[in-house]
């Protein structure tokens, strides 16, 4: 057996697991220098949190453990193809080696794909079927903006 096939087997585990427990099938692991730094499985109807994927939870906790919210360098495994929002996540940490087990072809007929959300994020913003998105720039009139203010007090640069 792999490495890359005992982490997504270790995935794979998480999610049954949950799923003895009532939650939805998906578990996931961040790796660092070939162990398993952080643990997670979706608890979105346990906690009433959309955003309770394992995978979210996985950075969370690898974050918190490295007290950094740049993960790069380290390996998601997950149970599952990753949504759109966690694939984001993953890719703004820093996250470049992200493996799966169960695609979102296989997870199609149990209602778990979500590829037609990822096909709606990739058209442009007011192409989006569904949802009303508009930018609104503020009108405050002082002159400030909210990311130079950031700017300044953080002493970054873009």
């Amino acid at each position: 057996m792999s490495e890359t096939d005992g982490f997504l087997a270790e995935a794979i585990a998480l999610a049954f697991d949950n799923v003895e427990q009532g939650g939805r099938p998906f578990g996931a692991v961040v790796v660092k220098d070939g162990a398993i730094l952080a643990r997670a499985v979706n608890r979105m109807q346990a906690d009433n949190d959309p955003t309770a994927h394992a995978e979210l939870l996985a950075l969370r906790a690898a974050g918190k453990a490295l007290g950094s919210p740049r993960l790069d360098g380290l390996a998601v495994y997950a149970s599952g193809q990753p949504c759109p929002m966690c694939l984001a996540a993953m890719r703004m940490s820093g996250i470049k080696d992200i493996a799966f087990a169960y695609s979102n072809e296989e997870a199609e007929p149990f209602g778990l794909s979500t590829a037609a959300h990822a096909a709606e994020l990739s058209k442009p913003l007011g192409q989006q079927s569904g949802v009303s998105i508009r930018h609104c720039p503020p009108k405050t009139g002082d002159g400030r903006h909210l990311y130079q203010a950031w700017q300044a007090r953080a002493g970054s640069k873009p």
